[in-house]
């Protein structure tokens, strides 16, 4: 699938941008699932926000119970003072999670594939397996900044082997929220770690190796059917979406079960619902 240049690249820069991935009729199905999820969210059941900059207060049930379930969550500006919302719910949702893939037909046969399993096997998994899926709405004008972070603050694995695999659904522009990254930062230390004892979470702080400023970050603007994968030590970034165009996107995150996966970690599975791969 990937060729000896592609691969090289991916080892140097920590990412690698794979154009017209998935085709527009697979991009629609899963738009339209979403959108009728969001739909038939009644936000009287429960109303959660999700903070893309402090993670710490994302640790309520509603969140850590969506580990192997599939629930919405606000944008942090979606809310006037009075506690309405500010506009449509369609145009509110911050992101649905965590199990979209193996909760969903839809979004299962969007998540896994014949290319999807040679990508991960050219870039060294040998036995991918899909802890989490994210379908992000980076909705116009109220679409949050996600600060800088690593994906293995999240799932750590020991040797670590968390990859993203980050789907444009949409345009990614400067303008709406697209990622910026450090090429070659994933060879630097882990900064963070965000850790779950029962129904309390906390991030420990690693290390004080500063986030990329200026030079060292570089935009990733990609047309819609782009696939970004990218090293779980990799620093990355968006800004928040100011303009009145949406910044649809679907994310999993895979690790490799030839490493141990730490108990740690806010998302765990039972016997009952088995971690699979692509």
């Amino acid at each position: 699938m990937l060729s000896a240049e592609q691969i090289a690249s991916y080892q140097a820069n920590g990412y690698l941008v794979l154009p017209d991935f998935k085709p527009a009729a697979a991009m629609a199905q899963v738009r339209q699932r979403a959108m009728a999820m969001v739909e038939a969210f009644d936000p009287a059941e429960y109303i959660a926000i999700f903070s893309t900059k402090d993670s710490s207060t994302n640790a309520n049930p509603y969140f850590l119970s969506s580990a192997d379930k599939v629930h919405c969550f606000f944008e942090e500006e979606a809310f006037g003072p009075d506690g309405e919302l500010r506009q449509a719910k369609a145009l509110s949702i911050n992101k649905i999670g965590h199990a979209l893939h193996d909760r969903d037909p839809v979004f299962d046969a969007f998540s896994r594939g014949t290319e999807l399993a040679a990508v991960a096997h050219d870039l060294g998994l040998t036995q991918p397996q899909i802890w989490q899926s994210m379908y992000i709405f980076k909705q116009p004008g109220i679409g949050g900044e996600v600060g800088w972070h690593q994906d293995a603050t999240f799932f750590d694995t020991t040797p670590l082997s968390v990859t993203t695999f980050w789907f444009a659904l949409e345009d990614a522009t400067l303008d709406n929220g697209c990622l910026w990254v450090q090429p070659g930062g994933h060879r630097g230390p882990l900064r963070e770690l965000y850790v779950r004892d029962a129904d309390m979470v906390r991030m420990d702080k690693l290390d004080a190796t500063p986030w990329p400023e200026g030079d060292a970050a570089v935009a990733l603007p990609v047309p819609a059917g782009a696939l970004v994968v990218f090293h779980g030590l990799l620093p990355h970034y968006s800004a928040p979406n100011r303009s009145a165009h949406s910044r649809h996107a679907y994310t999993l995150h895979v690790t490799d079960a030839s490493t141990a996966y730490s108990p740690r970690n806010w998302i765990q599975r039972g016997a009952d619902f088995p971690v699979r791969g692509f």
